[in-house]
């Protein structure tokens, strides 16, 4: 049985400290670097090791962020580099004729999202719509802030925790619930699915109405830099070449069965390639050879400067999963997380109402902890010994946790969890969870009260 210590107190008080700031709208990286060190002073009781917890927190934090500051760096370089010859431009044309307002687009770039995240995963996916469809959405007047935030919910929320054709997530859960019908769980999450998608989509549609005064003022400072004459010979060639080319990256995925890293990989080395077509286009191969690094340049300072406060809030909440927090406490820490969740379970008197709350609170504990994935063991673990002791259907209350635990630790209001999307949309991480956290707040209740009702 797990035991708390005043380890876990404490990382609950700096949590809530957090939340208080952001509720404040300040920032919380300095709170997350301090409550690093305090744990890991508690956890030592030597301040010297506190201050090295504290760098090896940080290291850790930036090694499992690594692979995304690349892609998001090459991507923001191949961007700027369309959009100097006026490739951007061109791709964006026929997509406007669809989207001809921002509520349309709203609509369009949502559904996109989902269903090509799907069939590729929601980062790749992001990569390939932020590209082509995002820039005309914000053309339609869709602000950059609401387009991100569209993404997100589509792509790492409604897409993300259904999973219906790759089964990433369903199969987890079922594996860990000792459930062999993988789509049994997929079938009893579709209305914990469908309550939280539309809930939450519904609610940011409805926030995103009431700001169109602030709308106005950011749709003018996007058409102005947007009309401007800059196309380059070649422009056209090279604007072909980009659709055609992330268009074969989806082909290769769902052919060869491309996905997580090794998709994200394609989509950096085809960004990479883009980029030298389109530096060779606009300077020659002479002057491209500098040009070149100067795109990558820019390309790395733009991704470092979104990831640097990521990084070190990352530091803090790694310390909540076992898995990072033993490369950061050492080897006999265990995630101080998924303690506090284990534990709560097992001191409050279950019965079918408390089960489904349970299941609920520790579904939300383990996606605040920025897990995903990563959380749906536990969750699956728990249904199983909540179906053993209170006899609630397995399958359905896995399938609840699964849809809460992936829709918050996936990539909606976990700031390091909406990078990605946050740097494709040019907003920052903070900003977009702040934005997310109302929707998903609101498809939250929504899905706890299906739960009661249906499970």
């Amino acid at each position: 049985m797990v035991k708390l210590t005043s380890i876990h107190y404490i990382y609950v008080i700096i949590i809530i400290c957090i939340i208080t700031a952001i509720i404040k709208k300040r920032d919380v990286s300095l709170i997350c670097i301090l409550g690093t060190g305090i744990i890991g002073l508690v956890a030592t009781g030597n301040p010297l090791k506190a201050i090295v917890i504290i760098y090896t927190a940080i290291i850790v934090s930036g090694r499992e962020f690594i692979d995304i500051i690349l892609i998001i760096s090459l991507v923001n370089a191949m961007s700027k580099a369309l959009s100097d010859i006026g490739a951007d431009e061109i791709m964006i044309s026929p997509i406007k004729k669809l989207m001809f307002n921002k509520a349309i687009a709203f609509i369009i770039l949502g559904i996109t999202m989902m269903i090509i995240s799907w069939f590729v995963w929601p980062t790749a996916a992001v990569v390939f719509i932020g590209a082509i469809m995002v820039p005309a959405a914000i053309k339609v007047g869709l602000p950059r802030i609401w387009a991100a935030v569209v993404l997100c919910l589509f792509g790492k929320g409604a897409a993300l925790s259904s999973d219906f054709f790759i089964q990433g997530a369903p199969a987890i859960t079922a594996k860990s619930a000792g459930i062999k019908d993988i789509s049994g769980i997929v079938k009893a999450s579709i209305p914990f699915w469908v309550a939280m998608c539309v809930f939450s989509a519904s609610t940011a549609f409805i926030l995103m109405k009431k700001d169109e005064k602030l709308f106005l003022k950011r749709e003018e400072a996007y058409e102005a830099a947007f009309t401007e004459d800059k196309l380059v010979k070649g422009a056209k060639v090279i604007s072909i070449l980009t659709v055609i080319m992330f268009m074969l990256n989806i082909v290769f995925m769902l052919i060869f069965n491309i996905k997580g890293e090794e998709a994200t990989a394609l989509i950096g080395g085809t960004s990479v390639l883009i980029l030298i077509l389109s530096a060779i286009t606009k300077f020659g191969f002479s002057k491209a050879l500098g040009e070149f690094t100067g795109y990558i340049r820019d390309g790395f300072m733009a991704g470092m400067k979104i990831f640097a406060p990521i990084i070190i809030i990352g530091a803090f909440f790694f310390l909540g999963s076992e898995e990072t927090a033993q490369k950061i406490l050492g080897s006999e820490a265990t995630g101080l997380l998924t303690d506090i969740s284990i534990y709560v379970s097992s001191k409050i008197k279950l019965s079918r109402i408390s089960a489904i709350a349970m299941q609920g609170l520790i579904s939300t504990l383990v996606g605040v902890s920025g897990s995903g994935f990563g959380g749906i063991p536990l969750v699956g673990t728990l249904a199983r010994a909540f179906s053993t002791s209170v006899g609630v259907d397995i399958k359905r209350i896995a399938a609840f946790g699964q849809v809460i635990t992936v829709w918050i630790g996936g990539g909606t209001i976990i700031p390091w969890s909406v990078v990605p999307v946050a740097a494709i949309c040019e907003v920052t991480p903070i900003e977009l969870a702040k934005k997310n956290l109302i929707p998903v707040t609101v498809g939250v209740v929504a899905t706890f009260i299906v739960g009661m009702l249906w499970v």
